[in-house]
């Protein structure tokens, strides 16, 4: 005897997945989690509906027959009512921070102005920071463009002293929570990151994070990818195997990451010349000069905002 299992009709299914993706899309357009989301969408049902509530109350108390100056005058009142609505719902719910943010962008749209908040960007960084402190530098004073959040997987690494001398917050990660937990996005949220900048971060970035900030987590290579990339090449090992494969020239990569090491979309590439008398350590020293004098330059032209030479 077969068994027969319920299958839900065709268009019901088309329906749920269509709502799965709208789903995710808004998650990752927000950058928010799946509970903040439902909260989310949550405000915007309750304060619409409180909305509409008050503003048919109010109505109710204008002396205006129903007609079309009535329909004007409603509409322009729940406009108004709308952004008080939609804040006070957000405070027990939590999300009053998201709502204040999102108001305050429509209102720069409507007036046609162009939003002054900075980009809020996230340096990852495992070692020594040398290029997170190239970034911060230059990045001083820019009304456009903000280090908001060190992010260290290594307790005790030099990144975290420049943190702390520059006045920036640092988060020192584990590996659990990083690649089978929440990837640290509520914490990434909390300082409300835009942008995540790989400074010599020697981790994979997991999956989720990746979705959650598609196109805006780039990274620095120290050759002329796809040459001396992947698994296990990075830092001293690839000046190694440039100069025991006897190139002629090497260089630095700025890419968009992908959820493969060192494989996503090219942004810039500098070179340097290999001489037959380098060594590693001379090697990665022009790498590093490169890496110093283009990396944060790059970032900003990425973002839209090229620093003063």
């Amino acid at each position: 005897m077969k068994a027969h299992f319920f299958q839900p009709p065709a268009a019901i299914s088309a329906f749920f997945i269509h709502f799965c993706a709208m789903f995710q899309k808004l998650q990752n357009r927000w950058k928010v989690s799946g509970i903040s989301l439902v909260l989310i969408i949550c405000t915007f049902a309750i304060g619409g509906s409180l909305c509409g509530y008050a503003g048919r109350k109010i109505m109710a108390l204008l002396p205006v027959d129903k007609g079309v100056l009535w329909v004007i005058i409603y509409i322009l009142l729940i406009t108004l009512l709308w952004p008080l609505a939609v804040l006070l719902v957000s405070i027990p719910l939590g999300q009053f921070t998201f709502f204040r943010k999102y108001i305050a962008k429509i209102i720069g749209r409507f007036g046609g102005r162009r939003q002054t908040q900075p980009v809020r960007i996230a340096i990852f960084a495992s070692g020594g920071g040398s290029n997170a402190l190239q970034i911060i530098n230059r990045f001083a004073g820019s009304p456009h463009l903000k280090i908001v959040l060190i992010v260290c997987n290594k307790p005790g690494a030099g990144v975290l002293q420049i943190a702390a001398d520059h006045h920036i917050p640092y988060l020192v990660i584990e590996k659990e929570a990083f690649f089978k937990g929440t990837h640290y996005l509520p914490e990434l949220q909390q300082y409300q990151t835009d942008f995540i900048v790989l400074a010599g971060f020697l981790w994979k970035i997991p999956a989720g994070l990746i979705q959650a900030y598609p196109h805006k987590i780039v990274n620095i290579h120290p050759a002329l990818l796809p040459k001396y990339g992947g698994k296990g090449m990075y830092g001293h090992f690839v000046h190694e195997a440039v100069v025991q494969n006897g190139e002629k020239e090497t260089g630095i990569t700025i890419h968009y990451v992908d959820e493969q090491y060192d494989h996503g979309t090219h942004i810039f590439q500098a070179r340097c010349p290999v001489t037959p008398g380098d060594t590693p350590e001379t090697v990665a020293q022009k790498v590093l000069v490169l890496e110093h004098r283009h990396f944060a330059e790059v970032i900003a032209q990425v973002l839209g905002y090229p620093l003063a030479t």
